[in-house]
Parts: structure tokens; sequence; C-alpha cells
């Protein structure tokens, strides 16, 4: 009985199946018409005419999403540019707090709010994906500072012939090879000596004289016979180094710089010990016409070929006039992928005070260039290096 039923089953479901197609193939088209026009005709009228339809349709439908973007677009770079000039908050707003924490109050919600504008730029730049503005410079001191006609550009003839018969022409052209004296004022002090040895530690071909009560102009006279290329005097004032006055021998110019802060070697968190290398030599950031000379001075103290085996760097680096003086030695890790910086000291920064002509004469030298603080510092963005 079994089989029977299945059997039985197979059969409804043919018939049914039957019926259906019978239902397709005859419910509205007759057979003549059918006989009479070859397939392919038929399919190709029934196939073609609806997806015209379809195209025009799609179309209208990227036109309105185009528009739709273009409206995105100018409403996102309105936020972005709102965003920047949003209102911040001011002392009005914490009136309600005693007056020795407002100041602290004030520059918490100011930090928020500038975090909080931040970010919400950083989220319409992500939405606007390629078409969102480039990124403002920041507005630093070093960014805004004001022009200076005698800034220096890569290709100057005439700053080009001045410095092929300058005083350091000789040193540049190695018809010369640097010798430097070291010494300091008359009774200096313990910490004088110290940063007289850490300067002959930094600077190859130097030899440190006591000056006693000698004169700096029979000094001079000494060097020259001698045939020493740099005089360095290191004076000082309540017992601590406080200038330096460098000398190029034996036509000059001489500068004096005022020291401004000083770390010793021994006073650094980690340092290591200097060797007999030839350092590499980096002056950065000289500019103006005023600057190439000092950083030409600078360079004469060191030898011309540095011993690249030894790794050691000097950097002389110009900030708003503040020249910083680092010495280190770098070292590769990692087989070479990467490098680290050890210090090896002294670390200390000075300043430019005067340029004069020739060697040092206090009383009939030609000054080329005097710092005058109330006269020539009327702007926080004027600088002279």
């Amino acid at each position: 009985m079994a089989p029977k039923m299945k059997k039985s089953k197979k059969s409804k479901k043919e018939e049914s199946m039957i019926n259906f197609v019978e239902e397709e193939v005859t419910g509205d088209v007759d057979e003549g018409d059918f006989e009479e026009e070859p397939e392919d005709v038929v399919e190709s009228s029934d196939e073609d005419e609806p997806p015209k339809k379809k195209k025009k349709v799609i179309k209208k439908e990227v036109k309105q999403e185009l528009e739709l973007t273009d409206e995105k677009l100018q409403e996102l770079l309105e936020k972005y540019e709102a965003s920047k000039s949003a209102a911040t908050k001011t002392k009005d707003d914490f009136k309600h707090l005693p007056k020795s924490q407002r100041g602290k109050a004030l520059k918490k919600a100011l930090r928020k709010d500038k975090r909080a504008r931040q970010e919400e730029r950083s989220k319409i730049r992500d939405e606007l994906g390629e078409s969102a503005p480039q990124k403002e410079v920041p507005k630093t001191i070093e960014s805004m500072r004001e022009y200076d006609a005698t800034m220096v550009d890569e290709q100057d003839d005439e700053v080009e012939h001045d410095e092929a018969n300058d005083e350091f022409a000789p040193y540049f052209n190695r018809e010369t090879t640097p010798k430097v004296m070291i010494t300091m004022t008359p009774k200096a002090k313990i910490t004088t000596f110290k940063f007289c040895f850490e300067l002959q530690k930094c600077i190859p071909n130097s030899e440190i004289f006591t000056r006693k009560n000698v004169l700096l102009k029979t000094i001079i006279e000494q060097a020259k016979e001698r045939e020493f290329t740099d005089l360095l005097v290191v004076h000082e004032d309540r017992k601590k180094p406080n200038g330096i006055i460098f000398c190029h021998l034996p036509e000059g110019p001489t500068a004096y710089f005022k020291i401004n802060s000083l770390t010793f070697t021994q006073d650094l968190k980690k340092f290591g010990e200097s060797t007999a290398h030839f350092p590499e030599v980096i002056l950065n950031n000289f500019n103006t016409r005023l600057g190439h000379n000092i950083a030409r001075m600078l360079a004469c103290l060191f030898p011309h070929d540095p011993k690249f085996t030894g790794r050691r760097v000097v950097t002389f680096h110009n900030q708003r006039d503040y020249i910083f003086f680092r010495h280190h030695r770098y070292e590769f890790k990692k087989e070479g992928t990467k490098a680290a910086l050890l210090e090896l000291g002294p670390r200390f920064t000075f300043r430019l005070k005067w340029l004069q002509k020739g060697t040092f004469d206090a009383k009939w030298g030609e000054f080329e260039w005097v710092l005058k603080r109330h006269e020539m510092e009327t702007s926080r963005r004027r600088f002279f290096l």
C-alpha cells in the first residue's frame, strides 16, 4: 500500500505542473500569432523597450544624488569654517568663582573648547574625503617672522662674491687649518676653568692658556705670532661664565656673545665620553647676511674633514636669535634600521651682542652691528640672524 500512495502523489504533482505551464502559454497568446512571428523577433521586441525606460529613470536618480552631494559639501564646508571661528569662553563666564581660580578655570575651558573644535573638524574632514580643504600652516613666531631685506637667497651672486673675498675665505679654500687658543678673564674661578676644559673637549686642535693680568691686545699679538687662527676669551660674572669673545685671526672680525644658560657634562642625566675624532658640524637656520657671517665664524673653529667613524656631531641651532650648542654621538641600533643620540656635553645657549670689524679694539674699533634692545626689539616677530 505504501508504494501505491507514493505513485498517486507523483501523479498529482505532474498534473498540477502541466496545468500551470498550459496556463502560461495559452493565457493571452494565440497559436497563429505565435507560429507566424519567429522567437528571436519576439524576444528582441519585448526586451528592448523596457530597458530604455529604466535608463531614463536611473539618470534622473543620479542627478538627484549629485545635487544632494553638492548641498552636503556646502553644508560641511560651512560647518568646517564655523568650527574655526566658534565663540570661546571669556572671564565673564567664571565670575561665580573666586579671583584666584578664574585664570586656571579659563585656561581649562579654552583647552577643552579647542580640543572639541579640533575633533569636530577632523570628523568633517573624514566625511569630505578628497574634497576636504588643506590643513593650514600653524601660526608660530617663526612662521610669522617679519620680512628682512638682508635675507639671503640660495643663488645670490653678490653674497657669493662677498664670501669669496672675506676674512674667512682662506679657511674655506683650505689654505689654513684651524688652531684655537682658549683663555679667560684675569683671576678666573673654578667654574670658568671648567667651562674652558669643556670647550677644549669639543674643539679639536685647541689649547688653554691662563691669562693672569695680560691685556687682550697683547694676547692677540702673541696668538698671531704662534699662528693661531682663532681666539676664545671666556668672561665671568659672580664666579660663573657669562660671555665669550670670538676673535678670528689675523684680520678679525670679533664678536661678543652672552651666555644665557649653561649645563656641564656631569650635570646631564645621561652622557658619554667624547673621543679625539674630528666632529661633523651642523649650522642651522642662519638666514640673513649677519647670520651667514656668524655661521662662517663658528665653522672656522673646526677642521675641514670630519672623521665619520667617531660619529661625533656638533650642532649650532639658531632659533629667535638664540644659538643653541649641542654635542652628540649618534649610535645605530637594530642592524642600522634605527639611530639614537647620546649627548656628550656641555650644553649651553648664547646670543650675539655685538660684531666688530678687525681684531678686538674697545676704543677705536668699528662696530658692524650692535644689539640695542629698546630700539631694535620693537616686535617679537623681528629677528636678525
